[in-house]
């Protein structure tokens, strides 16, 4: 008796594991279980989380740091690369450096990376970019700036987005770049999700200066978040079960990016978070205008609903039409002068269509554009570069990303 009872308990124990780690995952995405297993990690943290915050011990963000903490190291330098940790303008930077010496008319490329996390998590000092830097360092013979912007919730919307700025107006200085041995006209900005929200904003914002003399000859944006007016796009709705970035998390992170105010997650979880500012400007977002057909698939477009201050809160609701905030949301005029673009976007992520939409615009607006689409592609697939969980659709988004930064920086 003893024995069947353990062999019950075994088997209803596997049988609960397989069903937890199961998802109905698109067959098209390879290595298939390793992304069950791996998401099973994120979920499991994500309940956690939840309960934590119910209970009132710690909030959710709280909790779901512990996978910036789990991938945290010390960078250092190695044979090839001077790592040097810094501060311009006040904000923590990693520098990456090739340790060889040009000589003093060699002048270099260089990358500001900005990390992911959805503004709430994610670090430069994580193992992922830490091996990306290096790799860019190495095979570009690129200068990497990897900034440590501070996060929200502690730090709301615009505190990121500002010390992003600070640190790549600090970095374009004609003293800054000789002193690293710069070339002034090869330097780009990139980022992943979060981090592409802040490369493509900070572009932006950049080209407004008039007393900018140095400007970025490139922006890489890999699945980057564009824009916070409309939740339901097609990608939305199509992947809001995707394992990585299900659509709850995703919002869950453009609202505290914004305000700790639950109403306000409530009311983008709904889709009803527009106020009559921020509305006005829903026609850059309108994806039956922006989105090639393909894409439309069965979804018919509505405009999201507006409130007039129903949410109750001035703060978010006019963060919402920060172009900042949403990049998005800048008129044609605005795009023109914008630097060469990379868009990476991928077709299993609720934000497939905020980069295919920004592409689109761009293009129209006379922006030199490479978009690489990944029809097996999942939110976050380009830091999986590490054991156990090494993906081998990220070393294929990581070549062809540097192969795009060698061609055009």
């Amino acid at each position: 008796k003893m024995r069947l009872g353990s062999i019950i308990l075994f088997v209803a124990f596997c049988s609960f594991t397989a069903y937890y780690i199961y998802e109905p995952i698109p067959e098209e995405i390879e290595e298939r279980w390793k992304l069950m297993l791996t998401n099973s990690f994120f979920r499991s943290l994500s309940h956690l989380a939840d309960l934590s915050e119910l209970l009132g011990l710690k909030d959710y963000m709280g909790v779901m740091y512990f996978i910036t903490l789990l991938e945290k190291i010390a960078p250092v330098s190695d044979e090839h690369v001077k790592v040097t940790e810094e501060r311009f303008d006040g904000v923590e930077v990693v520098l990456y450096q090739p340790k060889h010496q040009g000589s003093d008319t060699d002048l270099r490329r260089a990358v500001v990376y900005l990390h992911g996390g959805g503004w709430c998590l994610g670090s430069s000092r994580m193992s992922p970019y830490d091996l990306l830097a290096r790799k860019m360092v190495t095979e570009l013979d690129a200068v990497v700036l990897s900034v440590e912007y501070r996060l929200a919730p502690a730090h709301h919307f615009p505190v990121p987005f500002e010390d992003v700025y600070r640190v790549v107006k600090h970095f374009l200085q004609k003293g800054v770049l000789a002193q690293y041995s710069v070339h002034p006209g090869r330097i780009a900005v990139s980022g992943d999700s979060a981090g592409g929200n802040l490369a493509a904003a900070v572009t932006q914002q950049l080209q407004k200066e008039p007393s900018q003399q140095i400007q970025l000859k490139a922006q890489a944006l890999i699945y980057p978040v564009l824009q916070a007016l409309d939740l339901n796009t097609p990608s939305y709705q199509q992947n809001q079960y995707m394992p990585i970035l299900p659509r709850t998390l995703m919002v869950r992170f453009w609202s505290e990016y914004f305000t700790s105010d639950k109403a306000f997650f409530r009311a983008m979880m709904a889709n009803t978070h527009n106020n009559p500012e921020s509305s006005s400007l829903l026609k850059f977002v309108n994806w039956s205008a922006f989105l090639p057909e393909t894409y439309h698939r069965k979804y018919n477009y509505s405009a999201p609903a507006v409130t007039d201050g129903a949410v109750g809160m001035d703060g978010p609701s006019q963060s919402l039409a920060d172009p900042r905030a949403s990049p998005l949301l800048v008129p044609d005029a605005a795009l023109r002068s914008l630097p060469r673009a990379y868009i990476l976007t991928c077709e299993y992520d609720v934000l497939r269509d905020d980069g295919i939409m920004y592409a689109t615009r761009l293009r129209a607006a006379g922006v030199e554009v490479t978009h690489e689409h990944y029809d097996t592609g999942f939110h976050g697939a380009l830091m999986f570069t590490v054991w156990p969980t090494d993906f081998l659709i990220a070393r294929r988004m990581t070549d062809n990303y540097i192969k795009w930064l060698k061609e055009n920086l």
